[in-house]
């Protein structure tokens, strides 16, 4: 597990650009093709306008969602507006190379169908919750106990919209990285928590252990009660 502390929101998303160029340029050269799952919230507000400029071929890319809320794709709760409004229309990423969830959809079959489409990926984004939740994998949620599908949907989120489609810990575990992206002061506490506690049950705290490779990106106002 790695750790990567910068003084702001700006130098922390320089090195979010910095490591996926590195990311995409090894995935491309062993693959021919670089994968990788984007969050929603804070973290993509704050961040991915800079990685819109990273230097990746994203002609070579294919972009697709840890989660997202059963709304259409032009609906401010999407996920998918907000990564095409802040990163893949400035980037330029070619329509044929994003994939998002159905929003629009019935929840399971939006479900199933991501499910068919998703390969094994690259990297995975995740922000990171006030409850220490991912994607939309929720702290005591049934489906944190699910074990043989890549994605899932639920009727009964916790926090609204309460109908949504997420990647499971399944999908997780396969990944070749999980990169947790948080920043803000509001994070410290949970981020303390999931990044000491090593008998916590938080989602986020079991997707980092179950991890292949994990990097967490913060800023000194998320990492505060961590960095001394």
């Amino acid at each position: 597990m790695t750790r990567i502390i910068r003084p702001t929101v700006d130098a922390l998303a320089d090195a979010l650009a910095e490591a996926t160029e590195a990311a995409a340029a090894d995935a491309i050269t062993a693959r021919g093709v670089f994968t990788v799952a984007l969050t929603g919230g804070s973290a993509a507000k704050a961040l991915y306008p800079r990685l819109s400029r990273a230097h990746v071929d994203w002609t070579k890319a294919h972009v697709y969602f840890g989660d997202e809320r059963c709304v259409p794709p032009d609906d401010a709760e999407s996920n998918f507006r907000l990564a095409h409004d802040v990163f893949l229309a400035p980037a330029g990423i070619p329509e044929a190379n994003v994939h998002r969830v159905r929003g629009e959809a019935p929840p399971s079959e939006a479900a199933a169908e991501y499910a068919r489409a998703l390969p094994v990926l690259d990297v995975v984004h995740l922000g990171l919750g006030p409850d220490g939740h991912v994607c939309s994998l929720f702290p005591g949620h049934a489906l944190l106990a699910e074990s043989t599908a890549r994605v899932a949907s639920l009727t009964d989120s916790p926090k609204p919209p309460p109908a949504r489609v997420t990647l499971t810990r399944v999908a997780l575990r396969e990944a070749r990285a999980l990169w947790f992206l948080v920043t803000g002061e509001a994070k410290r506490d949970v981020v303390h928590a999931v990044l000491t506690d090593a008998a916590s049950t938080l989602p986020s705290a079991l997707a980092m252990r179950e991890a292949q490779s994990c990097t967490w990106f913060l800023d000194t106002a998320a990492a505060a009660r961590l960095v001394r």
